[in-house]
């Protein structure tokens, strides 16, 4: 089947998808659970093929270690999924609801986007997220995984798609896409694909936007940022400094650049170099760092840099402006920290950070559609239309009018004689 033939069934799938019941999709993702633990085998001995090339390719380790696929990784997959069932369905809701005249009453209600294409990284477990939250929002999904995953993407797809028509979706609803041919052919199929979401690189994502007229909603390079405020716990910004950048470290939230203000710096940075280096992680310092500390000097690039491995880059600054200014220019507004004690200096950086994600005294590690509660997440957002931030079922949906009347006529609302228009809000749901 053509790439354009999988749009196509999925085009049509997805009309079908958008009025399933409650009951169908649970029990679709329910039956999802079960037959991926069924396959466990299957789904491991796929993987460890994947890794095994992986490895003979000389793959970055970084990119080997989001490949695994493993009885953990299971476990926390279908852990997602049966949150997922027990979150309410986010089609049909009445988001607002207006009389316009006696008789005459407008209701804004949620609605599937439609086809929804999603193209990410090497991670197996991303594509179980990804096309779980598209069956419980109701959308159709292309899903396109990188190619040293190759093997585990296919077992999964399967497994996924065929447990969904076994509970009553619709043939087509999931495609596998498995070519770098096949994304080039999907970026010219406006007709049939309603939203492109790529994960990866910020040049990956431009090329993406640059290449396609469909929609396209994404977040690039994850430049997350901790700024250690005069007022910080020491202790508290240390633990948060090694969490966000040493609990996994192959991943967008993952803290790459650590702003330490000057009034503490001299104290503060031991603590940081004994606390980072026991784990392992090279430090790079601004000039003003490495006259405190003896670690390596960073360079301009290490400010604009996603090291996605046990590095991490320190600067030293003035004041909190200078924080907000640093992280506004190199950042990529994925994610930003402040840890202070003092609530005001925490709501300014929250309100003047140019970020889809501001924390005050936690990691940047939370930032997460599971963590959040959203389910799981198909992707994040660093753009400020649609959604921002980590992408649960909420960013794969949008609304639809619906207008109902007893025999309304705009002629009645017109000339010289027209009826006025009431525009009282009501505080009812849909039929």
């Amino acid at each position: 089947m053509t790439i354009h033939d999988l749009a196509g069934e999925c085009k049509k799938a997805s009309v079908f998808m958008a009025a399933l019941s409650s009951d169908m999709k649970n029990r679709a993702l329910s039956l999802i659970i079960s037959s991926l633990q069924d396959n466990k085998d299957s789904i491991f001995s796929a993987n460890k093929k994947d890794i095994k090339r992986a490895e003979k390719d000389n793959l970055d380790p970084s990119l080997v270690k989001r490949l695994k696929f493993d009885t953990g990784k299971l476990k926390e997959t279908c852990e997602g999924i049966d949150s997922l069932i027990l979150i309410e369905d986010p089609v049909g809701r009445t988001l607002n609801a207006l009389e316009l005249d006696k008789g005459l009453e407008l209701y804004k209600i949620s609605r599937p986007i439609g086809v929804i294409g999603v193209i990410f990284e090497s991670r197996p477990d991303a594509l179980v997220q990804i096309a779980s939250l598209c069956l419980k929002s109701g959308n159709g999904i292309l899903l396109k995984g990188g190619s040293e995953a190759k093997e585990t993407n296919q077992i999964l797809a399967g497994i996924i798609s065929d447990a969904g028509i076994q509970a009553g979706l619709p043939e087509g609803w999931l495609g596998l896409l498995e070519t770098r041919e096949d994304v080039a052919d999907m970026l010219g199929l406006d007709q049939y694909i309603d939203l492109i979401i790529p994960r990866g690189s910020n040049a990956f994502v431009k090329h993406i936007m640059d290449n396609t007229n469909i929609p396209v909603l994404g977040h690039a390079d994850g430049i997350c940022h901790l700024y250690i405020d005069k007022y910080a716990d020491p202790g508290m910004a240390a633990s948060l400094a090694k969490d966000g950048k040493c609990q996994y470290v192959a991943v967008c939230n993952a803290t790459e650049t650590i702003l330490v203000h000057g009034d503490i710096a001299d104290d503060m940075l031991p603590e940081l170099q004994h606390t980072l280096e026991a784990e392992k992680v090279e430090i790079r310092g601004c000039d003003k760092t490495c006259a405190i500390i003896d670690v390596k000097m960073a360079r301009e690039e290490d400010w604009k840099t996603e090291y996605l491995d046990y590095i991490v880059s320190i600067k030293i600054v003035d004041s909190l402006d200078q924080a907000l200014e640093h992280i506004n220019t190199y950042g990529s507004g994925h994610t930003d920290v402040i840890v202070t004690r003092d609530k005001n200096r925490a709501l300014k950086f929250m309100d003047m950070a140019d970020t889809a994600d501001a924390f005050w005294n936690c990691s940047s590690r939370f930032s997460d559609g599971f963590r959040f509660g959203l389910g799981a997440e198909v992707g994040i957002s660093t753009s400020k239309i649609h959604a921002r931030g980590p992408m649960g079922m909420e960013g794969l949906m949008i609304y639809q009018w619906r207008l109902v009347g007893n025999g309304h006529k705009v002629a009645d609302y017109t000339g010289k004689n027209a009826k006025p228009f009431s525009h009282e809000k009501l505080d009812k749901t849909f039929f």
